[in-house]
């Protein structure tokens, strides 16, 4: 097999490429985020991820499909793991597959709960229910202004959230109280989700803030810090693994800075694994049912993919994938459960139809060959170079 020194693994967060067999049981049936997004929207012009063969994968108006995509090859894979949210899809690309899901709070969470958080903060409590961020902060932002009470809710997805203004609660002081909860909860993730403004024009900031738990098994990050790899992550992927297994890393505010802190990584002579999400997709976007916005933001980043390759070397891989999917035509604001994208692209790599996958597993399978050798169950490497 020929030598790769480094893979590029880029999650185009909630970049889903059609429903799952299981959708109905998470009220997904019909979820395409790719393909029904490019519907609504009149088609996408993606023509860098066209030539990659993303137009393969599935039908998407705009994007066509290629005959043996040059140094590229795709595909897509399905959920394995119980779940739809984004601690449980990158834990799956990165080789955990977990069928017990993280606990959902439909109701809130228990008094109990509420009461101790309460006590351990010095803070009341404000919210405790299911509601989009945006909402909350709407509905109840003044009440915290004025009374400094902690805004609390979650989503379908395992989440303990915490609004709270950064004029009365100082951000630093918001990640305590993120850290208190993550040692109370064995929810998927505790996040911080500071806001500024005024009455009426309060807004989210970007010092968001995730506390996951401890990743449950060994991930491809494990083995490649063991092995003497770099492990470079870009965005919130240190937060995801709760820092295990990531050598170093940067936070990014968007989609473009976090394009930009890959590249930064890519001009650095380094063998392993660099690890990049674009949480943009997601969170502006998809929970929000903003068409447009996901069109023009996928269009953004495929308008950087040259200067991405610009800066691969000849033993260098790119990966383009997905962690869930968050069909923005769907009713409501969760994830949907949805097949991923795969695309890779390299020098080394031959034109390949990967197929359907049968876990996002796969992905750290391929990456474990590429880089450390042997022969993992599910890796594709062999097939592309």
């Amino acid at each position: 097999m020929s030598k790769i020194n480094r893979v590029t693994l880029i999650v185009l967060d909630s970049a889903g490429v059609g429903e799952l067999p299981d959708a109905r049981q998470y009220g997904d049936e019909g979820s395409n985020t790719l393909g029904n997004l490019a519907s609504a929207a009149g088609g996408l012009n993606l023509p860098n991820m066209e030539k990659m063969g993303l137009g393969n994968i599935i039908d998407i108006l705009g994007v066509s499909p290629v005959v043996n995509p040059e140094n590229s090859a795709f595909g897509k894979a399905a959920e394995a793991s119980s779940g739809k949210d984004t601690t449980i899809g990158h834990w799956e690309i990165a080789g955990i597959i977990k069928t017990d899901p993280f606990p959902t709070f439909p109701n809130g969470f228990s008094d109990e709960t509420i009461r101790e958080f309460e006590e351990k903060t010095g803070h009341k409590v404000i919210g405790n229910c299911v509601a989009s961020g945006t909402q909350i902060i709407d509905e109840l932002g003044d009440e915290h202004v004025k009374t400094g009470a902690l805004i609390v809710y979650t989503s379908a997805d395992s989440v303990f959230q915490i609004a709270a203004h950064e004029g009365v609660v100082p951000i630093e002081e918001q990640y305590r109280f993120c850290e208190i909860a993550r040692e109370m909860l064995s929810v998927g993730r505790v996040i911080a989700r500071p806001f500024i403004g005024e009455s009426g024009a309060y807004a989210r900031t970007t010092n968001r803030h995730d506390y996951s738990m401890e990743p449950e098994g060994v991930t491809i990050l494990d083995k490649l810090q063991e092995n003497g790899k770099e492990v470079l992550g870009v965005g919130k992927i240190y937060d995801i693994f709760a820092g295990r297994g990531v050598t170093n890393y940067v936070r990014s505010k968007n989609n473009m800075e976090g394009v930009d802190r890959t590249i930064e990584y890519l001009k650095e002579k380094s063998s392993g694994l660099i690890f990049t999400n674009l949480v943009d997709f997601d969170m502006h976007f998809g929970h929000r049912r903003d068409v447009q916005g996901y069109k023009n933001a996928l269009e953004e980043f495929d308008a950087r993919l040259p200067d991405i390759m610009e800066n691969m070397n000849d033993d260098d891989v790119l990966m383009l994938t997905a962690d869930h999917g968050c069909d923005p035509t769907q009713p409501g604001t969760d994830h949907t459960r949805e097949y991923i994208p795969i695309v890779v692209y390299g020098k080394k790599i031959k034109s390949a139809d990967l197929g359907e996958r049968k876990a996002f597993a796969d992905i750290a399978s391929t990456i474990e060959e590429m880089l450390l050798g042997g022969k993992p169950s599910g890796s594709f490497a062999s097939d592309i170079l």
